[in-house]
């Protein structure tokens, strides 16, 4: 929320103001870690963390790939309030 300079007080959905790729990529972190979730019949609150993490790690893999692919970051300060300015 403080790279795109959101407010949850004023509602922002962080989610409205990522671009295309910043989207992929959480979906890809969601469904990684819930892949690996069920693929382990993880239990309990400690184990369901592990799997985030590396859901997490394998969605941040990939952003460094881009990133080093494309010469830009990914995740930037952009938002969507500045078009209606």
């Amino acid at each position: 929320m403080k790279i795109k300079n959101l407010d949850k007080k004023n509602k922002d959905n962080l989610r409205d103001h990522m671009g295309d790729i910043e989207l992929i990529l959480t979906m890809l972190a969601e469904v990684t870690s819930t892949d690996i979730s069920k693929a382990k019949n993880s239990k309990g609150l400690k184990e369901i963390k592990t799997d985030i993490k590396k859901g997490g790690k394998i969605a941040g893999e990939a952003r460094q790939k881009i990133e080093k692919e494309t010469n830009k970051k990914v995740i930037t300060g952009e938002n969507f309030k500045k078009l209606n300015n």
